[in-house]
């Protein structure tokens, strides 16, 4: 029992008892006086009952078949055979069927050729067993062995074809069409009747009637499926068997009744075959249209672009399908891309785009690739394209499948942050360049200041005396500091406009911010335009120095830009500061160049928006600076007259009124006023100088050695060994940074051991301080010297700390001059 449950054996009892029933059913529409049967129902039953159950109850139709041979009052062998055959015909096409993976449902024709070639073979080996006992029994004589195994084949066959497909039928669901298959119903019932029921057999009249149940069966196929074809050819067959069997209708012939029996099988057997398939096929297609229309609305759905295009016998490409998405894309109407060629839509200027897809088309290979396409106003958008070939047959590719992504917006970040890389590169550049010259031009500076000095001292004091040579040479040192003093102003505003990490924040002077940005572009702008400069009262702004000039520049190289080199007495380039209504901080740089179309105005500050070459320009300088001032709640316009020029507006909010000394201007200077010659106080000191660069420290001593005794060291762990030794030392001009031990590290071991000497330790700054460093001076009150020094605020500063004092802090000074730290 445990082998074979209690719901097996129900489900044995139960088709073995359907088994029986439909036997007595089809002993009743056999033919009088005879028990051959056209079709043998039971043999549908049996197959269909190991479809639905599995073949596992198999004993069901043993002994269904048993009973049916008992009730027969057959021989015990005649019975064997019978049993025997009845099992095994039911047994293998159910085997076959589920082997080929075949489906209840019959909805596809593979699964109909399944079991109908799997029923003829089990027919055929029952049909064999069967009429091969008949014979041995003496039932059926050995002549009559052949017709009597096809009708028997036929039946078995026809039984399977009829009755399996009902029992394989799911439950009903509710019609949708109710009054169509009730028509369906009544025609065939009525021409069914009219064709089996009263005409006289053998009548042409019944014959060509018979014509008329095709197209029914083909109907209930094509509008119900496998239910409608089922239900129509078994309800034909029982019609047709049951008139055969009264001696009606076509297919009973008195002369040859077997013969009759023959053409009623054929009848049914393509009836029920012809339905079956039309039934699958019509599954088939339904199931490959919907699965069109899933795809269809899918890809419609899809937020990609979607291009299906057509290869045509002369090679060309024609579009005959995009979705919504791909419309949106590019900005055009279905009706417009469908029947075009796809390759209009690439951008004309994308030659190696092009030429890739050319190859690729050309090879009937599949493709990946970031192309630009347009749009009907002329713009640009870039799209990242899988092309994919489709081979319809398996062979020759029939189409391409070119599925587009919209990647402008990755690709505007990628240029926004290659863009940012370059500016930071150019910066770090600009800021290491600055401080490599910053060393050689402060030794430049103070070895010019010694022999100025030199020579100053040997003129009398009218001057007349001295010799010419001296003067000439004289005259030339004094040149040589004023082409050091330009040098320094330019290092200053490298310095300016690259200054890195996050920006400083404190009061910035426009009027004084205009020059630097002014002399950077000033040499490319004389083939250009002459430069005015219109400074007028302007209030200082909280913000970043770096930040504004940078905007400052960038507004110049676009007036720069604006204007053709040849003509420079024609054009110019006005600078504006000044105050408007609103007591806003406002510069304006105008042009006399060519001006901005209207169409190009609104889009002017748009990111990489840009008529320039790409030798000129990426289109992100208006937008950075339209984003700096927005960041300083300033704000950033422009007005312009085609062929007159263009002016840009920077406004900018004043800053907070401060008490006395809470805020101070950014790198604030403390100098002492310059003096050709500085006296000195009459006290000579000794000056310990720390320097990595041997002759910027060889320059500080001859400069200062006339007034004072100078030591110089390059190195850290010296000036400590010095001060550990006992040496002393009145003031300590030391590098901020150096191998090995720096500056602070060197101040620090000062506060420890000699307290005192660190409170007149004066820091000298190349200008490229690290962040650490840079927190560091925020922390003490050590006075720093920028590279270059200059020599009077070197003097001045060692002078002042010899005296115990500190040096005065002006308004803003430049680079050179000394700040607090």
């Amino acid at each position: 029992m445990a082998a074979f449950p209690v719901r097996g054996l129900v489900e044995v009892l139960a088709l073995a008892a359907v088994y029986l029933l439909a036997a007595r059913v089809a002993l009743s529409l056999a033919a009088e006086k005879s028990h051959i049967c056209p079709v043998w129902l039971p043999s549908g039953v049996a197959l269909g009952g190991l479809l639905l159950l599995g073949v596992s109850r198999w004993p069901a139709v043993a002994l269904g078949a048993g009973a049916v041979a008992y009730a027969m009052d057959v021989t015990p062998g005649v019975g064997l055979s019978v049993v025997l055959g009845s099992t095994l015909e039911a047994v293998l096409p159910a085997l076959l069927f589920r082997r080929m993976e075949g489906a209840r449902e019959l909805h596809r024709v593979r699964d109909v050729a399944w079991l109908g070639a799997g029923a003829g073979l089990g027919a055929l080996v029952g049909a064999g067993l069967g009429t091969l006992g008949l014979v041995l029994g003496g039932v059926v004589p050995a002549a009559q062995w052949g017709p009597a195994g096809w009708l028997w084949w036929m039946a078995d066959l026809l039984g399977m074809l009829l009755v399996t497909p009902v029992l394989l039928l799911r439950r009903p669901r509710r019609m949708a069409r109710s009054w169509e298959a009730l028509l369906l119903t009544a025609l065939t019932v009525g021409v069914c009747v009219g064709v089996f029921a009263f005409p006289r057999p053998g009548s042409a009249a019944a014959h060509a009637m018979t014509f008329l149940l095709f197209p029914l069966m083909a109907w209930g196929a094509l509008s119900f499926g496998l239910r409608g074809a089922a239900l129509a050819s078994l309800s034909i067959a029982l019609a047709a068997i049951a008139g055969t069997a009264r001696e009606l209708g076509p297919f009973f012939t008195v002369d040859l009744p077997h013969r009759g029996l023959v053409v009623l099988q054929l009848f049914i057997g393509i009836t029920a075959l012809t339905g079956l398939l039309l039934a699958a096929a019509r599954a088939e297609r339904r199931q490959a249209v919907e699965l069109l229309e899933l795809l269809a609305t899918t890809v419609r759905a899809v937020h990609e672009g979607v291009l299906i295009c057509e290869v045509r016998e002369s090679g060309g490409l024609h579009t005959v399908f995009v979705n919504e998405a791909l419309c949106a894309l590019v900005g055009r109407r279905r009706e417009e891309l469908v029947g075009a060629a796809p390759g209009e839509l690439l951008a004309s200027s994308d030659g190696g785009d092009r030429q890739r897809l050319l190859e690729a088309l050309r090879e009937e290979r599949s493709l990946r690739a970031e192309v630009a396409l347009t749009r009907p106003d002329g713009t640009r958008m870039w799209s990242e394209m899988q092309l994919s070939p489709v081979r319809a047959n398996g062979q020759a590719v029939t189409h391409f499948v070119a599925t587009h992504r919209d990647v402008t917006a990755t690709k505007e970040l990628q240029a926004r942050l290659v863009a940012a890389e370059r500016v930071a590169a150019v910066g770090t550049l600009a800021a290491g360049v600055g401080h490599e010259i910053n060393n050689p031009l402060a030794y430049l500076a103070l070895n010019l200041e010694a022999a100025r000095r030199s020579l100053a001292a040997g003129l009398s004091p009218e001057g007349a005396q001295a010799p010419a040579c001296v003067r000439d040479a004289l005259s030339s040192v004094r040149g040589a500091q004023e082409g050091a003093e330009r040098i320094r102003l330019i290092v200053r505003d490298l310095q300016v406009f690259s200054r890195e990490g996050a920006p400083e924040r404190g009061l910035v002077d426009l009027n004084a911010l205009v020059p630097p940005a002014v002399r950077v572009v000033l040499h490319a702008l004389r083939a250009r335009a002459r430069l005015v400069e219109d400074f007028g009262p302007v209030p200082r702004v909280l913000g970043s120095e770096a930040r504004l000039g940078q905007v400052l520049l960038n507004l110049l190289v676009n007036a720069l830009q604006a204007i053709p080199e040849g003509d420079p007495g024609r054009h110019e380039v006005r600078v504006r500061t000044g105050t408007d209504a609103s007591g806003h901080a406002r510069v304006e740089v105008e042009d006399t160049g060519g001006g901005i179309p209207p169409d190009v105005l609104p889009r002017i500050f748009d990111p990489f928006f840009t008529t320039k070459s790409s030798d000129e320009g990426t289109g992100l300088g208006l937008a950075i600076c339209q984003q700096i001032v927005r960041a300083h709640g300033g704000d950033l316009s422009v007005r312009s007259v085609p062929g007159q020029g263009a002016t840009f507006t920077l406004l900018l909010p004043p800053a907070p009124v401060q008490s006395a000394g809470s805020l101070v201007p950014l790198h604030a200077v403390a100098h002492v006023a310059e003096a050709p010659e500085t006296a000195a106080s009459g006290r000579r000191g000794r000056v310990l100088i720390v320097d990595d660069e041997p002759r910027l420290a060889q320059s500080m001593r001859l400069l200062l050695e006339p007034d004072h005794e100078v030591v110089t060291v390059t190195r850290g762990e010296d000036a400590l060994a010095k001060v550990a030794a006992g040496e002393s030392f009145d003031v300590v001009l030391c590098d901020l940074q150096m191998p090995g031990m720096d500056g602070i590290a060197v101040y620090r071991r000062l506060q420890q051991e000699a307290p005192g000497l660190a409170s007149r330790v004066v820091f000298i700054s190349g200008g490229a301080s690290s962040p650490e460093a840079r927190a560091f001076l925020e922390t003490v009150a050590q006075q720093v010297l920028e590279k270059p020094v200059r020599p009077d605020v070197l003097l001045s500063t060692v002078e002042e700390m010899l005296e115990g004092g500190s040096p005065k802090v002006a308004a803003r000074g430049a680079v050179g001059g000394t700040r607090r730290g």
